[in-house]
């Protein structure tokens, strides 16, 4: 898996596009292409977990201190994953196109400009310590309406933490707040629970990349419309 870095300009708006998968011709019919938007508040490790969907350390997350992220701007990689899975009874490749945001909520135009075929899977992203994005849903909602739940996983990080208040993860989504309950009862992907660490991104890629996978095979890989009409 080769990277080639490119950087674009987005508008007044620098984007990092980090990546051209290395090429070898297969048909369309053995490569699957997903466009995956992670979400999440500061410090909720967007980026660390990008990184590990796409098997690497390229998305920016600043030093690693207790696994803060530190984007800055908006980041766009692009990976392929040789043989991944098999599909109608073929070996497929995956290709995954993942966008990792700022804290502030990525305006509608930028994302649809970015992912013009729509979006495959939202990956929405949670500090098990931190309960401060309370308008994550509302803010999803707006961007593409009722139907995300459909295409929606959960990523709750820190789960250290859980451990140290001695709480199992059902447990936890039993006892946290009314809105992240909700949230995790809503999305149709599950919630997956990733301890804090700095190497945790390359031993949880796998499980994580094989979620979204069968999340978008249920929606027969169906993709959400932005809605490029409302403003943030």
């Amino acid at each position: 898996m080769s990277l080639v870095t490119e950087h674009h300009r987005h508008g007044n708006n620098p984007f990092g596009i980090l990546g051209k998968w290395g090429g070898h011709d297969d048909g369309e019919q053995n490569v699957l292409a997903l466009n995956i938007l992670l979400l999440g508040g500061r410090q909720s490790g967007r980026s660390s977990v990008g990184n590990a969907l796409i098997g690497g350390e390229e998305f920016k997350t600043g030093t690693c201190i207790s696994g803060v992220s530190m984007t800055t701007e908006h980041q766009l990689l692009r990976r392929n994953f040789p043989r991944y899975f098999r599909r109608k009874g073929a070996e497929s490749d995956l290709t995954l196109r993942v966008l990792d945001t700022p804290p502030s909520f990525p305006r509608p135009k930028s994302v649809h400009e970015l992912f013009p075929e729509g979006v495959h899977v939202l990956v929405l992203v949670v500090r098990a310590d931190m309960h401060d994005n309370t308008h994550l849903e509302e803010h999803v909602e707006t961007l593409f309406g009722p139907e995300w739940r459909r295409h929606a996983l959960l990523v709750i990080t820190h789960a250290d933490h859980l451990k140290e208040a001695g709480l199992q993860p059902s447990d936890y989504l039993t006892q946290t707040t009314d809105w992240l309950r909700a949230l995790a009862a809503k999305v149709e992907g599950g919630v997956s629970f990733v301890e804090n660490s700095c190497d945790w991104p390359s031993v949880r890629g796998r499980p994580i990349r094989d979620r979204l996978l069968n999340l978008s095979a249920r929606n027969h890989h169906s993709a959400l419309t932005v809605r490029t009409e409302v403003s943030l």
